[in-house]
């Protein structure tokens, strides 16, 4: 067996996160927008000289069984997929862990994707995106929504609806290429240099939503409907909307849980808004990570109003692709 490199990418949530998670979408059903960019989690995967499970990521592990494993997402990945011995597998990513732009599922989409390559079987993507899933959610029980699994698997620029019976449907958003050249130089990411654990945040809004905490309930029912809105605007080519929309998506969302901000994220918004960005929020569930900015103007001065708080911005583009083999020789 030779060698196979998996990729699958990152993602940007445009609008709706949150009503993506099973507590929510169960009673009301989901919708949010999301693209993914040109950040990719890379997975090696090589038949081993040796009958061991050899795993490279931050952290190297040699083990003679998958229940030794101490990675969950390798072990259940590998559990999952029946491959118990005599493997090599290495993960890269160009982004972080625990970043805001669902790389744990991007590497998980990466790995299912490699693993069923290795043993000579193809997944449609949304296979491979349910296959994540129900390692995340319902194995590992992960208090996360199904929206990074699809949109590693997918790519693109697609509106995701979360069914009440779990069913998931993916739509393109139809944006002329002048509008998406646009907003993509519109947008600015800075990473906030803090990471935080999704689950964390999240599961604060899955009790509340459990609990049926009537506040957190309409605030997610107002970040759906700006979900809505945003492709309204973006397929309508009013690209300038999406900022106004972006400020009430974040001040909606910090509502949802008092982890989700914190004195130097405000303080860097609220620069950002003063020169020149018309809005933004923190990618993903929140805490840090990445902050999402949208400034169709003075570009330059906001760089510069960041730099002074020792952010820089990432650079990215759209990506069109979703998971993919890029090698198998």
């Amino acid at each position: 067996m030779a060698m196979i490199i998996s990729r699958a990418p990152v993602r940007l949530s445009m609008g709706g996160g949150g009503t993506d998670l099973p507590s929510y979408y169960t009673r009301y059903g989901g919708f949010l927008l999301a693209t993914s960019i040109n950040k990719f989690v890379y997975i090696m995967v090589n038949r081993r000289f040796y009958e061991s499970i050899r795993l490279s990521y931050s952290q190297t592990e040699i083990v003679d069984a998958v229940e030794q494993v101490n990675h969950p997402i390798f072990r259940e990945a590998l559990r999952y997929t029946g491959i118990d011995s005599q493997i090599e597998i290495v993960s890269v990513s160009d982004v972080p862990a625990q970043c805001g732009l669902g790389a744990s599922s991007s590497f998980l989409v990466s790995l299912l994707n490699g693993l069923y390559a290795y043993r000579k079987e193809y997944l449609t993507l949304k296979e491979l995106a349910e296959c994540a899933c129900t390692i995340e959610i319902d194995i590992l029980g992960e208090p996360i929504g199904k929206q990074d699994q699809y949109a590693a698997a997918f790519g693109g620029f697609n509106a995701y609806t979360f069914d009440k019976d779990g069913t998931v449907t993916v739509e393109p958003v139809h944006i002329s290429e002048e509008d998406l050249d646009e907003l993509q130089s519109n947008i600015f990411l800075f990473h906030m240099k803090k990471e935080r654990k999704a689950g964390e945040i999240l599961s604060d809004q899955n009790d509340k939503t459990n609990n049926g905490d009537q506040a957190t309930i309409e605030n997610l029912h107002m970040i759906k409907e700006m979900g809505l809105r945003t492709r309204e605007v973006l397929e309508a080519g009013k690209i300038d909307e999406l900022g106004e929309i972006l400020h009430e998506h974040w001040v909606t969302k910090k509502k949802l849980s008092g982890r989700i901000s914190d004195a130097f994220i405000d303080e860097a918004y609220e620069v950002a808004r003063k020169n020149g960005a018309l809005g933004g929020k923190i990618v993903g569930a929140g805490g840090g990570g990445f902050l999402m900015l949208y400034c169709p103007q003075n570009r330059a001065r906001l760089i510069s109003s960041m730099n002074g708080l020792g952010l820089s911005p990432m650079k990215f583009s759209f990506e069109r692709e979703g998971a993919r083999i890029v090698f198998y020789g």
